[in-house]
C-alpha cells in the first residue's frame, strides 16, 4: 500500500515529463485560452450582472422580474413559437427527408444540396424574400386570390402566423440534415422482411420504421426548439407586438432602456433552458443507442 501511494504522485509528473503530453498541452492552449476569454468570461460576467443590484450588492431583484409580469409572458411567447416551429419542422422535415432517403444516392446528393444551399444565404435576405412573397401583394396572396380562394388576400404577416412560416423555413435544414442521417442508416431489409410476412405498410411504418428513427426525430425536434429559444432576426421583422421574443426583449432592455443587468437575467434564464435541451438531447442519444445494442442482440 505505501509503494502504491509513494508512485500515486509521480504519475503526473511522468506524464508531463513525456514529450507528447507536452507538445499536445501546447497545441491545447491557445483553444482553452480562446473558451476562457470569449465563452467562460462573458457567461461569469452575465451571471454577476444578473445578481448584482443598482448600489451593487446581491439580489435576485432581476430574476423575480423576468419571471413576472409582462417579462414572463414574452418568455411563454418564446417557449409556445419555439415548439410550434420545432413541430412544423419535424412534420415537413420529416416527408421530406424520408423521401429523400428513397432516392439514389446521386440523386439524393443534388436534393440535399437544394435542401443545404439557402442555409448560407444570409438569414436577414431570406427573411425580407418571405416577407415579399407573403405580403398582401406578395406572391401567395396573389396566386390564393387568382385561385378564388374565399377571404384572400390573408393576413400571413406581422402575426404568429408569420413568425412560424419564417422560423420553420430557418430551422428546416438543421431538421433535414439530422433526419436525413438517420434514415438513411435505417436496414431496408427489415422493412422487407415485414412485408414478406404479410404487414401492411401502415403496420410496418407504425412497428418498424418510426421506432428507428424515433431517436432521430426527438434529437432534431429538440435542436430545432433550442435554435428557435435564441432567434432574433426573422421573430422581429416578421412579427407584430404580440410575438416579441426573449431575444428581441433583451435587445429593447439594453437599446432602448439601458438595463443591463435585466438583460442579462433574462440572458441567463435563455441560458438554463438551453442547456436543459441539451441535456434532453443528450438524454435521447443514449437512450436510442442503447436500444439499438439491445436490437442488434
Amino acid at each position: 500500500m505505501a509503494a502504491i501511494t509513494a508512485t500515486a504522485p509521480a504519475r503526473p509528473r511522468r506524464l508531463l515529463a513525456s514529450r507528447r503530453t507536452r507538445v499536445g498541452i501546447l497545441y491545447a492552449l491557445p483553444v482553452v485560452v480562446y473558451l476562457l476569454v470569449l465563452f467562460v468570461y462573458p457567461i461569469l460576467s452575465t451571471l454577476l450582472l444578473s445578481v448584482q443590484g443598482t448600489d451593487g450588492a446581491l439580489t435576485l431583484h432581476w430574476y423575480v422580474d423576468a419571471l413576472t409580469g409582462v417579462n414572463l409572458s414574452v418568455l411563454f411567447t418564446t417557449l409556445r413559437i419555439s415548439a410550434e416551429t420545432a413541430l412544423f419542422s419535424l412534420v415537413f422535415g420529416f416527408v421530406l427527408a424520408n423521401a429523400i432517403s428513397r432516392l439514389k444516392p446521386l440523386w439524393a446528393g443534388v436534393a440535399m444540396l437544394i435542401v443545404v444551399v439557402p442555409h448560407f444565404i444570409s438569414a436577414l435576405v431570406r427573411t425580407y424574400g418571405w416577407i415579399i412573397m407573403l405580403g398582401d401583394k406578395g406572391l401567395v396572396n396573389e396566386s390564393l386570390a387568382g385561385l378564388w380562394v374565399p377571404g384572400a388576400p390573408f393576413q400571413l404577416l406581422y402575426n404568429e402566423l408569420g413568425v412560424v412560416i419564417g422560423t420553420t423555413s430557418m430551422m428546416l435544414p438543421y431538421t433535414v440534415l439530422l433526419l436525413y442521417g438517420v434514415m438513411r442508416g435505417v436496414d431496408r431489409r427489415l422493412l422487407a422482411a415485414a412485408s414478406s410476412m404479410g404487414a401492411g405498410r401502415v403496420t410496418i411504418f407504425r412497428r418498424i420504421y418510426l421506432p428507428l428513427v424515433a431517436p432521430g426525430l426527438a434529437s432534431a425536434g429538440l435542436l430545432s426548439f433550442i435554435l428557435s429559444l435564441g432567434y432574433y432576426i426573422t421573430p422581429a421583422l416578421m412579427g407584430g407586438p404580440n410575438q416579441t421574443m426573449i431575444a428581441t426583449l433583451i435587445n429593447q432592455q439594453v437599446m432602448k432602456q439601458n438595463q443591463w443587468n435585466g438583460a442579462a437575467a433574462q440572458g441567463v434564464i435563455l441560458l438554463l433552458i438551453t442547456f436543459a435541451g441539451l441535456l434532453l438531447v443528450k438524454l435521447v442519444t443514449s437512450l436510442g443507442a442503447s436500444r439499438r445494442k439491445r436490437s442488434l442482440s
